[in-house]
């Protein structure tokens, strides 16, 4: 039995073809391995999920030898991947009014509003923020101001939950994509998201680290695994809390899927409104899930530093603070 190869501190790249349809991406398995190289690839690569995998025919290469997604990774294991960028025009443009924080020649930033599904997929092909970035970018190319611009795509970078509102950043070319995506596989982005939790988080501030896998018993759902899965880390801090209700910014390390959700489901103070990993609130039945994204700073295309872009608390967080306040007072703070 051969040995696995020790693990190289490489950073993934991304290979930009001359053609833009045609790409690949090529990187190292972490000392942790990966129970499955498509669990791999999709959080590795911001624009391919497992879906995306098998949907764009990509194919998978472990140490130079072409292998099924199902296939597991070991430390130091060299993966590439090659696949065809999904043609915008099988995406439908939609004139979906957008909350836009920041717009230039090549990044959307957006205030998604909560129950919006970031990308296209299975039932869920029209109404995302991908068919309304793609409205905007045929708009802007009809312009003649655009006349020397690259083609423009709905280029999703990274995702929220449905059910997550606040900002988000999509890139207009593969090129902004691949410079974007690059920042968050290398953690430089720095995102900070508020949430109101059911029960108060103790201590009051810290850091959560932990693994998290697929639940084995419950597919949709992700857990605190013993072994395999992959490190997550969140620094949490309560800013307000009213009787046993508490607002708390979150700043994630890491960005695996359903990250924040488990975590403070962990501490025994799901996230109010959570759906799937919190219970139905007696005091707000109807909640949904309060979560936001707040902030977002991250080097934009053409620029040497880091901006911050925003996106203030929505109606719901300000309506569910005013009844808080209503029923048990002034909030109290938390140094």
């Amino acid at each position: 039995m051969k040995k696995a190869k020790k693990a190289r501190k490489v950073p993934p790249t991304i290979e930009q073809p001359p053609s833009g349809e045609a790409r690949s991406w090529t990187g190292i398995v972490g000392p942790e391995g990966s129970p499955r190289a498509d669990i791999f690839i999709a959080e590795s690569v911001g624009a391919l999920s497992r879906s995306q995998i098998k949907a764009r025919g990509a194919v998978i290469r472990v140490n130079g030898v072409e292998a099924k997604p199902s296939r597991t990774l070991k430390p130091g294991d060299s993966l590439e991947v090659l696949w065809i960028e999904e043609d915008s025009s099988h995406i439908e443009a939609e004139d979906i009014p957008l909350s836009i924080i920041h717009q230039d020649e090549r990044v959307l930033i957006v205030d998604k509003a909560q129950g919006m599904v970031t990308h296209p997929g299975a039932g869920n092909r029209r109404g995302t923020l991908a068919n309304a970035a793609l409205f905007i970018a045929q708009r802007d190319l009809a312009s003649p101001r655009s006349e020397t611009r690259p083609a423009l795509r709905a280029g999703i970078v990274h995702r929220l939950d449905k059910d997550t509102s606040g900002v988000i950043i999509v890139a207009k070319d593969l090129e902004a994509q691949a410079f974007l995506a690059a920042q968050f596989k290398e953690r430089l982005v720095r995102k900070e998201y508020l949430a109101i939790t059911r029960g108060l988080p103790s201590p009051a501030s810290g850091r959560i680290t932990d693994r998290l896998g697929r639940d084995p018993r419950e597919r949709k759902r992700f857990a605190t695994v013993a072994e395999g899965g992959k490190v997550a880390v969140t620094d949490y801090r309560v800013l307000a809390s009213w009787g046993q209700y508490a607002l708390v910014s979150l700043r994630p390390k890491t960005g695996r899927t359903h990250q924040l959700r488990v975590h403070l489901a962990g501490l025994g103070t799901a996230i109010l409104g959570d759906p799937i990993y919190g219970k139905k609130d007696g005091r707000f039945p109807d909640a949904t899930l309060m979560l936001h994204a707040f902030k977002l700073r991250i080097t934009l295309p053409g620029s040497d530093s880091a901006s911050l872009f925003m996106a203030p608390p929505p109606q719901r967080f300000r309506d569910l603070v005013a009844s808080l306040t209503a029923a048990f007072g002034k909030a109290s703070r938390t140094a």
